[in-house]
């Protein structure tokens, strides 16, 4: 339910809320918030509220180091783990400079622009996330370890799947959060875990995948454990991948195939966006994490992948990105290239109906690789009229200079 500034007022009066967290991300997609009370709602609204952007990673220096957050009304949101008296709520925030113009890297305003340029072009973009995580062991002092919770494997059950009770109280307090789980499960690495959403709009879709990081992460400490979202953290086992189910409407399966071949050409390009840290390119090519740049209808070893679906489930599936990925400019960027894809009618290539993790040099001749490295990723960014094109250069060389 999309609800006013007055409606939110009047919800917060009568609802005992005590506190309410204005939420932001920085660069990278990191959660951030500032708490206010009440009675500074409706100043909030109005003018905003004053935060340090120096303070904050690639906000910005002390020179114009003044950023007001705006709240979204439509985004509120009570946060189930705080108590029932005296109520916690969440609003996402635009980022707006003094004088009211936009904040260059506000991501999710970022991603607004994507949104609105394909609306005007008649299309939606919709998608849905599959994010894995790893849960660990604490130490004595309450310091993570690298210790699975568990050795389970894919799919496995109790009593070897030790994380179900986990899965089921995140999934349950998304679900009091407004937030639809499809579906979760263990997945093949110890301890590790993926939980997968309804399809949605991009800008929710987005904003549901930094609240599913925070819930993971706030429940696995209520149990005594910890969340590790990182894309490698155990070397001989399966990394954890941030898959993203894309589906085109304002179009037949030709746009859908359009769109696909758009991300494809600035894959490469993009991929500094979609795998932000070094330990990214230690899961790329193992574990069924792609490293080629290819595509086929139901194949994993695949980086873009078509399931088997029909009619609203129509969708295709990005294999390369993980969590470590601001998912704002993540979403931003596919759809930017999906739609020069349609409207520059960019052919798919020969789809790879091959194992790509066990295929000959001769099955493999011709594909080009995914950027294996961050330095190249960054080179292939700075390089990249496309990205030029979509994101403040500024912005651009906090990425490649991290």
């Amino acid at each position: 339910m999309k609800y006013t500034p007055q409606e939110v007022m009047q919800y917060i009066q009568e609802e005992d809320v005590k506190f309410i967290r204005l939420a932001f991300c920085d660069v990278f997609g990191r959660p951030r918030n500032i708490s206010i009370m009440p009675h500074e709602l409706e100043r909030a609204f109005k003018y905003g509220i004053a935060i340090d952007g120096s303070a904050i990673a690639g906000f910005g220096d002390e020179v114009h180091s003044d950023l007001f957050l705006h709240p979204d009304p439509a985004t509120i949101t009570v946060l189930p783990w705080r108590p029932e008296n005296g109520r916690v709520v969440r609003m996402f925030c635009s980022i707006a400079h003094p004088d009211g113009t936009a904040f260059a890297h506000d991501s999710r305003n970022i991603l607004k622009q994507a949104i609105a340029d394909a609306a005007r072009m008649g299309y939606t973009f919709s998608f849905g996330s599959e994010l894995e995580f790893y849960l660990f062991r604490l130490d004595e002092e309450g310091n993570p370890t690298h210790i699975p919770y568990d050795n389970a494997t894919y799919m496995e059950v109790a009593p070897e799947d030790k994380c179900e009770n986990v899965r089921r109280e995140i999934c349950l307090t998304l679900e009091r959060m407004g937030i639809m789980p499809e579906s979760s499960h263990h997945e093949e690495g110890p301890g590790q875990n993926e939980i997968d959403f309804r399809y949605s709009d991009a800008l929710s879709a987005a904003d549901n995948a930094v609240t599913f990081c925070t819930v993971v992460k706030t429940i696995a400490a209520r149990n005594g454990l910890f969340a590790d979202f990182s894309p490698k953290p155990l070397q001989e086992n399966p990394g954890s991948g941030f898959h993203i189910n894309i589906s085109v409407k304002g179009g037949g399966e030709m746009v859908m195939h359009r769109a696909m071949g758009g991300i494809l050409r600035h894959i490469g390009d993009m991929t500094l966006f979609l795998n932000p840290t070094e330990r990214s390119y230690q899961r790329l090519g193992s574990h069924k994490a792609p490293k080629y740049i290819s595509w086929s209808s139901d194949n994993r070893s695949q980086l873009i992948r078509v399931p088997a679906a029909d009619g609203e489930y129509r969708r295709f599936e990005l294999r390369s990105p993980d969590c470590t990925a601001n998912p704002y400019l993540a979403f931003a960027l596919l759809i930017w290239a999906g739609l020069d894809g349609i409207l520059n009618n960019i052919a798919l290539p020969e789809s790879s109906n091959v194992n790509l993790y066990t295929a000959s040099p001769r099955d493999l001749w011709g594909l080009e690789t995914l950027p294996l490295t961050r330095n190249l990723a960054a080179k292939l960014a700075l390089a990249s009229p496309f990205i030029r094109e979509h994101l403040p250069q500024s912005l651009i060389t906090y990425f490649c200079e991290r």
